[in-house]
């Protein structure tokens, strides 16, 4: 059996003053997930988060806060058959975030208690643990 395809991205952690996590739902989509997205061929995974965050959030990156989190694998939310292997960052934003290009909504969540909101693969398996370690 073939292992399944890998979609390469760059993954943001963004926490606010309470310690809530910044996640956001790609338009057509019911899971909410880390900001970030596919790291171009050339790019780094530093260069495809800050370009992923200024177009998703409409916000920069500030510069001085990126601190990798390590590669994370999960099964990918919305490619049904892929994995998807994240560097994950922790970021602080340059700016109030909001809602741009493909994302229809974001979200402040609590690490320890996420609620009932659907999140994907990565965020509930490998970003949470994180956060609570």
């Amino acid at each position: 059996m073939n292992a399944p395809p890998v979609i390469r991205v760059a993954a943001a952690v963004i926490l606010d003053a309470g310690g809530r996590m910044l996640v956001v739902r790609k338009r057509g989509t019911a899971m909410f997930m880390q900001p970030g997205g596919k790291i171009m061929a050339g790019e780094s995974a530093a260069e495809a988060l800050h370009r992923e965050i200024a177009e998703e959030l409409d916000v920069g990156v500030t510069a001085s806060s990126v601190r990798a989190l390590g590669r994370h694998v999960a099964h990918a939310a919305n490619e049904p058959g892929h994995t998807v292997e994240a560097d994950v960052f922790l970021v602080s934003l340059a700016g109030q975030p909001r809602a741009a290009a493909e994302i229809d909504e974001i979200a402040w969540v609590d690490p320890v208690d996420p609620g009932d909101i659907e999140l994907a693969p990565l965020t509930k398996h490998a970003i949470l643990s994180l956060l609570r370690r």
